[in-house]
């Protein structure tokens, strides 16, 4: 018989884990418990032959536990201990970025759970119990580096975000305080493009100075339309509306318009503009 004892201080993981061992689907498994004056022992007994699959189950639950319980706690510490000047709010969005930014959670989760499975593997096979706390702390380098790694990520795509939000917050400024010089424009988008019309639904000139008045852009690039915002903050449109004529999923430029005009702007795509540049596109699509 394989004998297997997990050390805990936390009630959440021992449910968890109780939970977890209580749902596989291996014969010959059972669980027993028992407190300590310091720790709750969970202990999974195998009397079964397959003791890699054992092996297997108990480094995939410890490693999921690691990775849901102990993760946060870490990345909130590291935070604390060694970017103290962030705010709270600060700190809450970084970590915010840390476990729901799916480029970062696709990018390293494999490495994550790699790096702690094997190392539990590695211990299972030549001890017969684990203290969670100590394992963290003293068998898991690799994994506080990729740890660290992902933090210092994640705090530059926080600054990143700011500074964007700080430029729209001022362009809002600049914008609520100062007077449209044109009644409306038409904002056609489509395949990642924008085409601008005037209120007569004209096609304006990209070689306009407005276009090349370049004032307005900063070192952030919201997209390849960069042009086209400096134009309608040269222009300030009373209204602005949006055609978006093959129905795209609106991307970083229509949102960034959208925080920067508010209630100027009218999003479309059912109208005569729409139905027109529905068709050009569809023939653009026949000749390839």
């Amino acid at each position: 018989m394989k004998s297997f004892c997990i050390k805990i201080n936390n009630n959440s993981i021992l449910n968890y884990l109780f939970d977890r061992f209580s749902l596989l689907e291996l014969d010959h498994l059972y669980l027993s418990s028992n407190s300590f004056k310091i720790y709750d022992n969970v202990i999974v007994h195998y009397s079964g032959s397959n003791v890699e699959l054992f092996y297997d189950c108990i480094c995939s639950i410890l490693t999921d536990t690691i990775l849901k319980f102990y993760e946060p706690v870490v990345l909130r510490k590291e935070l604390n201990s060694n970017f103290f000047y962030f705010t709270s709010s600060e700190k809450d969005r970084i970590l915010e970025l840390c476990n729901f930014d799916n480029s970062i959670k696709s990018e390293f989760f494999n490495d994550k759970y790699l790096s702690v499975y094997k190392a539990f593997y590695k211990y299972l096979r030549e001890n017969h119990s684990v203290v969670l706390n100590g394992f963290l702390n003293f068998r898991l380098g690799k994994y506080h580096e990729t740890l660290d790694f992902i933090l210092n990520t994640c705090i530059n795509r926080y600054l990143i975000e700011r500074e964007y939000f700080e430029f729209i917050s001022i362009l809002k400024l600049y914008i609520n305080s100062n007077i449209s010089k044109i009644s409306s424009l038409h904002l056609i988008y489509f395949n990642n493009s924008a085409i601008l019309l005037d209120d007569n639904k004209n096609i304006i000139d990209s070689k306009s100075k407005e276009y090349f008045n370049a004032k307005f852009l900063s070192d952030i690039t919201f997209s390849d339309n960069d042009y086209v915002l400096n134009y309608l903050l040269n222009t300030l449109p009373a209204h602005l509306t949006i055609h978006t004529p093959i129905d795209e999923i609106e991307d970083d430029f229509i949102n960034t318009l959208k925080l920067i005009f508010e209630d100027r702007i009218t999003v479309c795509n059912n109208c005569d503009i729409c139905s027109l540049y529905k068709c050009i596109n569809t023939d653009i699509k026949n000749d390839f």
